[in-house]
């Protein structure tokens, strides 16, 4: 499927961001809900697909009328590229750093996109091996702050970050979360990363709001070694997306799996975004992991 967005130039494309992102979204379909804005923070090893799965969940829940803003936590700003054809975003803190230059005050249109439906903004960070990116990400919701960030009238509120959780730059955010997902294979190593995780959740739960929301295992036909260790420390399985070739294809052609030509196989997969959506939706389980 080729993309149209693919043949303009980075300029001409970043403008096209911009003005749509001063467009008004369609009316949010209404019904019950836990709370008027839901925060979902989420984790897991490097690697394991969590840009991926979010990318495919704002578009799933945008498109069913959700007012969704997909907020990227990553130096390297690849969380919302798949929504716009594997081009990158500027980010909040490049923008500001250009705004302060220029003498002019940041706002929220600068550093906002739209793509059929899904607000998405990358917080950005420094580059490759200069500078702290948890520093980075505390400037980027201090600026989101004082933009307003929880008066902005979302459903959903999805922040990715990268990796492990070892530093305290990113796992701040936390702070803001009401639940935080981790991502996981059915291996040692992206156990071992979740279950520090899970440990630096449990140490912010103390003070804050945010709990952990549940597992999703991703590129991993079976899961009972996540199942042990859910079992063993009180968690459960949000979702389970197996490593199947319509999963790369999609990757390979920057589209997500909703715009994808219609497969069993992908149908299969569409079912298991929809039902780890509507249990977001109704507020979700809240874990307590010892």
């Amino acid at each position: 499927m080729s993309d149209p967005q693919s043949n303009e130039k980075p300029v001409q494309f970043v403008d096209r961001l911009r003005q749509e992102a001063f467009q008004e979204p369609d009316p949010v379909h209404t019904g019950e809900v836990t709370k008027e804005t839901q925060i979902i923070a989420i984790y897991g090893k490097g690697g394991i697909g969590k840009s991926f799965t979010l990318a495919n969940l704002s578009y799933m829940m945008a498109q069913q009328g959700k007012k969704v803003l997909l907020i990227g936590c990553d130096p390297k700003s690849d969380t919302t590229s798949l929504l716009f054809g594997g081009k990158a975003c500027p980010t909040i803190i490049e923008t500001s750093s250009k705004k302060k230059l220029a003498g002019e005050e940041i706002k929220i249109g600068d550093v906002w996109f739209i793509r059929d439906g899904v607000f998405a903004m990358e917080l950005g960070g420094p580059e490759v091996g200069r500078g702290c990116g948890g520093r980075g990400i505390i400037h980027g919701f201090e600026t989101l702050e004082k933009l307003g960030f929880h008066d902005w009238g979302f459903d959903f509120v999805l922040l990715d970050f990268l990796g492990d959780v070892v530093c305290g730059g990113f796992a701040a955010p936390l702070q803001h979360a009401d639940r935080a997902l981790i991502v996981t294979a059915n291996d040692f190593d992206s156990i071992f990363a979740m279950n520090r995780i899970v440990q630096a959740i449990g140490a912010k739960a103390k003070n804050y709001n945010v709990r952990l929301g549940g597992v999703i295992a991703n590129r991993s036909a079976g899961t009972d070694q996540i199942d042990k260790y859910n079992e063993r420390i009180g968690l459960q399985l949000a979702a389970h997306f197996p490593d199947l070739d319509v999963i790369r294809r999609s990757r390979l052609k920057k589209s997500t799996l909703f715009e994808m030509e219609h497969s069993p196989e992908l149908e299969a997969v569409q079912k298991e975004y929809m039902r780890l959506a509507a249990s977001m939706w109704l507020g979700g389980e809240a874990y307590s992991a010892g």
